[in-house]
């Protein structure tokens, strides 16, 4: 049985399109279903695409990096303080301070452009992959989003079958608003959910239901590249690969294409696992 959902794709919209509050500063909603007191790193990450492309119109948003400072908490309302570091004809670049009252949670580099007919172009294939349709479905408690993830992969239990270190997952929102800035910051909000599962697959006995009741796990940083226009209504493959875990840091190295195979975005993620050195149980975690 699944549990109760965190709430609606709608509601996730709302949290994303964050408001003007006057002088390059941008106030976002939260939400908080009374689990985990933590907002996850990539959601910042999306909510400082908004802000970036709110200050600088008709420019897409081609990179943005993200680094944790502290935990955000989703009962405190979140400020995007934007600085414009450089504005100039084709390139405008910003970084916007993530803050709950006095205290930065994190920090954004953002890089816009207004992109120019190809000079040259190529891409990365698309490894071969089963389609959606081919996919099971598994809950992530947010209705109105549907994920599927590639030859059940994905599990959380630390029981389950070791593979290698490479989670695929298809996403897809309905009735997203017809603004650029949502649908990338929609794909922006995903690529921070199943980076460490990928990690954790190779290895016997650990799996993500022991994060935050054995193990401390968490984002520490993203860092993303659009390649294209994203259309978050139509299926958007994640391609997680972790490459690297070790002195109780995690390294992976992710794509996301179209469902024709088109490259969409480059990213990785930098994140933690240890174990709680005092022994403790930590509270329960929500997938958002």
């Amino acid at each position: 049985m699944s549990r109760a959902p965190w709430g609606d794709a709608a509601d996730l919209l709302r949290v994303l399109d964050v408001q003007p509050d006057g002088g390059g500063r941008f106030v976002g909603a939260t939400h908080h279903d009374g689990g985990r007191a933590v907002v996850e790193g990539s959601q910042l990450l999306a909510q400082a695409l908004v802000a970036g492309g709110r200050l600088a119109p008709g420019r897409r948003c081609v990179s943005g990096h993200l680094v944790l400072a502290r935990p955000a908490d989703p009962a405190v309302p979140l400020a995007f303080e934007v600085e414009e570091l450089a504005h100039g004809r084709t390139k405008t670049n910003l970084l916007v301070d993530v803050r709950q009252e006095a205290r930065r949670c994190a920090t954004a580099l953002l890089l816009l452009d207004v992109t120019a007919p190809d000079v040259l172009r190529h891409a990365a294939p698309a490894p071969p992959c089963p389609g959606p349709a081919d996919s099971p479905p598994f809950d992530m408690r947010v209705t109105g989003r549907d994920v599927r993830i590639v030859d059940a992969a994905y599990t959380g239990d630390p029981a389950a079958p070791i593979g290698p270190p490479v989670i695929d997952a298809w996403v897809r929102y309905r009735d997203v608003p017809d603004d650029p800035y949502l649908h990338a910051a929609l794909l922006a909000q995903f690529t921070g959910h199943l980076s460490i599962a990928a990690a954790m697959r190779p290895h016997a006995g650990i799996g993500e239901r022991d994060a935050h009741h054995t193990l401390s796990t968490g984002v520490n940083a993203i860092a993303l590249s659009l390649h294209a226009d994203v259309r978050a209504d139509r299926w958007m493959r994640y391609h997680h690969h972790s490459t690297f875990a070790g002195d109780g840091m995690t390294h992976s190295e992710c794509r996301v294409y179209d469902e024709p195979g088109a490259l969409l975005a480059s990213f990785s993620v930098d994140a933690m696992v240890r174990r709680f050195a005092d022994g403790r149980v930590g509270d329960k975690r929500v997938d958002l």
